[in-house]
């Protein structure tokens, strides 16, 4: 038996008390069944357990137990991947939870700052700063000024580019 979530076909589900060991380089999801319902409960990797109680001693399992009304409630899908590094398996988590937001990842998501850092110029008469293209190097020219932002048009390739004051 298999399940869908997103493209990753996970193995399973089976009653999480039917699990056992081991368990290497996989993505696992905790389910709860509603009649022929699974909700995902929690998404987790894991990099190696030979543990019986690795499920019992998770940080997870009052969560999981809450929310799923019952042990006999609670399933086991797991999705093999063998050769993955650990940030394959934590991108593949990250989107699980993003789309399916399980209830007991909630408290294992932190606001994601982003990659990248916004700077004000400290150049601010744009008619001083030259700017080139990003298609062919040519100087682009101020087109349009608006009352927020400037259009700037290629001298070039004519490419159009806008900038915000």
């Amino acid at each position: 038996m298999s399940i869908q979530i997103l493209q990753y076909e996970f193995l399973g589900p089976i009653p999480l008390e039917e699990w056992g060991p081991p368990m290497e380089k996989l993505v696992f999801l905790i389910l709860s069944r509603d009649k022929e319902k699974f909700h995902v409960l929690y998404v987790g990797d894991c990099e190696k357990t030979e543990d019986k109680s690795f499920f019992v001693q998770h940080s997870g399992y009052k969560c999981w137990h809450d929310n799923s009304g019952s042990e006999k409630s609670m399933y086991l899908a797991i999705l093999p991947l063998f050769e993955s590094s650990i940030e394959y398996r934590q991108n593949v988590v990250n989107k699980i939870i993003s789309s399916y937001k399980p209830i007991c990842n909630s408290a294992n998501t932190l606001e994601k700052k982003p990659d990248y850092v916004i700077r004000k110029s400290e150049n601010t008469n744009q008619d001083a700063e030259k700017i080139s293209c990003l298609c062919c190097g040519a100087e682009m020219k101020p087109e349009q000024t608006l009352e927020k932002s400037t259009l700037f048009r290629c001298t070039g390739c004519g490419l159009s580019d806008t900038r915000i004051h």
